[in-house]
This record gives structure tokens, C-alpha cells and sequence, in this order.
């Protein structure tokens, strides 16, 4: 069963998550937001003092706050980055360029050891933002389109309010209602709990 850890790093506080299979640890870095030797650095003293192994970068979308650290670690550890496509014009507002090896879609299944994440298509912060949810592990990682009691905002490039709400109706609300969420800003909630009091919801 996959296990989460999770970082919050640079002035938007911006959640970094390792999603680690404890048999293998074998690891995915989702969204790799460090902008500081400091930040780089606890990324890097986690992953060695745990024998973790990082196999891959998973973007859920490409604003510059979830990508500071992109290049970093695609070069430090050698390994290959996954985000969708339709995001790519949004990487202009980070200072490097921010390269995508694997274009993902909607349906695709990212390998992380002996397990694995859904990748969920949920357009509407941004054309390209995907959330990735573990069967096995009772949790989805869904960027910035839903957090505890909010949602994803929409007035950015790309962004559109009746999407989203659309994107958050049909891939997310269905998942089992004790699914945990883990936003990419902010604290960890729970699918029955975001139906019961997200007044952006209703």
C-alpha cells in the first residue's frame, strides 16, 4: 500500500508529496515546489536517510509554484517527468524551462514498485490539471483543484469556474467517501467530508 509524505515549500506554500511503496521505496515526487538550497536539501536528506529510490516526477499541473524544483531534481536523480500536455504554455512563467518527457491523459496508470496511481483528467484551474488517486492506499492527490473547503481558483490563464465544478462533480465527489485528500495547498481532507461542508459544492 502506497504511503504519502508530504512538504510544503516556497512563499505559496505549496505541498511536495513522495508517494513511496514501503516493499520497494520506490518513489514518485509529485509536484517538486523547492525554490531554496534550504528546501532542496530537506528533500534531499528525507530521501537518503530513508533508502528511498525516485523513480519519477508527476506534475497534477504546471503553475510555477508546483515546479520550482522541477529541473533539480530531474537532473539530480536522473529520472524523467510526467505531466499533461495541455499545461506546457503555462510553464512560461517559470524562470527555467520546464521539460515533459511522458504527455499523460486521462486513464493513464503511473507504476510506483509493486503499486500504482489513476491518473483523473480535472481541467478547470488549469487545461492540463489531473488529480492521482490510490485504490489501495485510500487516498487522491488533487493539485489545486479541490482543498478543504474550497476549491481551485480560476481567474488564472487557462482557468474556467463551470469546468472545474464539473472536473470535481464527476472524477472526484465519486471517489469512496473516506478517500483522504491531499490539495496541493493547505491541509489533508476527506471526499464525505468536502460533500458535506464545501459550500463551493452545494
Amino acid at each position: 500500500m502506497l504511503k504519502v509524505k508530504k512538504f510544503t515549500f516556497n512563499n505559496y506554500g505549496e505541498s511536495t508529496y513522495l508517494v513511496i511503496d514501503p516493499d520497494t521505496l520506490e518513489a514518485a515526487i509529485v509536484d517538486p515546489g523547492m525554490i531554496s538550497p534550504a528546501e532542496r536539501h530537506e528533500l534531499d536528506q528525507f530521501i537518503d536517510a530513508h533508502g528511498i529510490r525516485l523513480t519519477q516526477i508527476v506534475n497534477t499541473h504546471l503553475h510555477l509554484d508546483h515546479c520550482f524544483g522541477h529541473n533539480y531534481v530531474r537532473t539530480k536523480y536522473g529520472i524523467k517527468a510526467a505531466a499533461y500536455t495541455d499545461d506546457e504554455f503555462l510553464t512560461a512563467q517559470v524562470p527555467e524551462k520546464v521539460v515533459i518527457d511522458t504527455p499523460l491523459a486521462d486513464g493513464d496508470t503511473i507504476t510506483i514498485g509493486s503499486d500504482t496511481l489513476q491518473v483523473l483528467h480535472v481541467p478547470g484551474h488549469s487545461p492540463g490539471s489531473v488529480a492521482l488517486y490510490s485504490p489501495t492506499g485510500g487516498f487522491v492527490l488533487t493539485g489545486d483543484a479541490l482543498f478543504q473547503g474550497s476549491i481551485g481558483r480560476t481567474d488564472l490563464p487557462g482557468g474556467n469556474m463551470a469546468q472545474l465544478l464539473r472536473s470535481i462533480k464527476s472524477k472526484l465527489l465519486t471517489l469512496p467517501g473516506d478517500t483522504v485528500v491531499l490539495p496541493g495547498h493547505g491541509p489533508r481532507t476527506t471526499i464525505a467530508a468536502e460533500l458535506r461542508t464545501n459550500p463551493f459544492l452545494r
